[in-house]
């Protein structure tokens, strides 16, 4: 948080890669710190429990829960694309949905398409402070393998690429791509995908 204070008070536009996806957490505590941001999320999963590994509150399955507790994640400002998988409980979309997050699961993705469910982030987060969070398990493994918590069903690269791309001219004051393990892919293509959607997040 220290160290992102410091690219705020410079006026820096964070790009951040990661890692597990708490680290969207601090990011976002110095970034909402005068007012909370909305966000566009792409993932297979919610980041939004209220505990994760038993009772621990701060990990990689609980990162916006903690920012729209403590006031720096607008809930009515953020979409999150994507979301599939084994749900281990249902608290965590309940929780999100009461908040008022709007969750795009991965078969509306799929019926409506790229440009209808881009169109409505858009709307959602209007002309206001915007941070994306692109979570590399978002992308179907037989793409991007290197990652902790794979959920297959998932989109392509390219359309990963497209609604980055659908991205453009947004108020985005930050972004971060997280969840590359590249151990868990010695051939080097997460990380390759990794850092080209960071190139496509730079972009915009």
């Amino acid at each position: 948080t220290d160290f992102y204070d410091q690219m705020v008070r410079k006026c820096i536009v964070p790009l951040t890669a990661g890692g597990d996806h708490l680290i969207s957490f601090p990011i976002l505590r110095a970034l909402g710190r005068e007012a909370p941001v909305g966000m566009i999320h792409f993932d297979a999963h919610t980041d939004m429990n209220d505990a994760y590994f038993g009772d621990s509150k701060y990990t990689h399955g609980t990162p916006f829960r903690r920012a729209i507790e403590q006031g720096f994640l607008d809930p009515k400002r953020t979409i999150q694309i994507g979301i599939r998988g084994v749900k281990y409980e249902k608290t965590d979309f309940d929780w999100a949905l009461a908040q008022g997050v709007r969750i795009v699961e991965i078969e509306e993705l799929f019926e409506r398409g790229i440009q209808s469910v881009m169109q409505e982030a858009r709307d959602i987060v209007g002309s206001q402070n915007t941070y994306v969070s692109f979570d590399i398990d978002g992308i179907d493994p037989s793409f991007a393998p290197g990652t902790g918590t794979p959920e297959i069903g998932g989109f392509t690269t390219f359309e990963a690429q497209q609604m980055v791309r659908a991205l453009n001219g947004l108020n985005l004051i930050g972004a971060d791509l997280v969840e590359v393990s590249p151990p868990f892919d010695p051939s080097g293509g997460t990380a390759w995908v990794g850092v080209s959607i960071m190139f496509e997040l730079l972009c915009v």
